[in-house]
């Protein structure tokens, strides 16, 4: 029901460069309680990953990789992007078979990048809107679009429905440690925006809806449809803990 909820919210249309935060009084709240989680739990833990031997952090990260291409391609056949979801099913089986079960990233190795996607960009493609801007709650800056596509993509996850128990929870530990290891490697990005910024809410805010704007848009000038900027942005918000 929430999930419906949330899509009606996203049927408005609005200006694609406009900032769209109805709930900002509630959204800063919840970043008053991701920058003391960051300050306390994340931000240490992700420390304490980035002492571990880089061959080793690269392994976990690509495992992370490996278990998030089932869900890439179910998304990537949602979007009709037949040619997405070809190469990452040869990206799937290359580093499965010649990677040690995705330990190693042969498929890099020899050319053959991923296409990475989630069901918000699903959501984009089948044209429903971005909707409000909301800031969740240990996952950090959202929009509703993306706040159902995360739902969806957590709750049919392929991996975690196909695995039994112990290994599906196996996956879910590998994947927060890689995402530890990603706010270890944005460190010093991510520490300014919350650290030392006027307004780490603002930063945030406009940091991600920028990155996500670009995203979606596959580089398309600024004007297309939800697309912004001339330049590609890193996102330091790939760790759902670096709000």
């Amino acid at each position: 029901m929430s999930a419906c909820l949330l899509l009606a919210a996203c049927a408005a249309p609005s200006d694609p460069d406009a900032i769209n935060d109805p709930f900002e009084p509630a959204n800063r709240k919840v970043h008053g309680l991701n920058k003391a989680v960051d300050r306390t739990l994340v931000g240490p833990a992700s420390k304490g990953v980035g002492i571990v031997p880089e061959p080793v952090k690269r392994g976990i990260g690509n495992l992370a990789d490996t278990l998030n291409l089932p869900g890439d391609i179910a998304n990537n056949l949602l979007q009709l992007r037949l040619a997405d979801a070809g190469q990452n099913t040869l990206r799937l089986g290359v580093n499965l078979t010649f990677g040690v079960a995705g330990l190693f990233d042969f498929s890099s190795a020899i050319g053959l990048e991923g296409k990475p996607t989630d069901f918000g960009e699903t959501l984009h493609v089948w044209g429903v809107g971005e909707g409000p801007y909301l800031e969740l709650p240990l996952a950090g800056p959202s929009t509703a679009r993306d706040t159902v596509g995360m739902i969806v993509d957590t709750v049919f996850d392929p991996v975690s429905n196909a695995l039994p128990v112990r290994e599906a929870n196996a996956a879910r530990i590998i994947r927060l440690i890689s995402r530890l290891g990603d706010r270890d490697r944005f460190s010093a990005t991510v520490d300014s925006i919350l650290y030392e910024s006027a307004d780490s809410y603002a930063q945030a805010r406009l940091l991600y809806l920028q990155n996500r704007r670009f995203q979606l848009a596959r580089g398309k000038a600024a004007g297309s449809a939800e697309g912004a900027g001339d330049d590609a942005f890193i996102d330091p918000y790939e760790d759902p803990y670096a709000e």
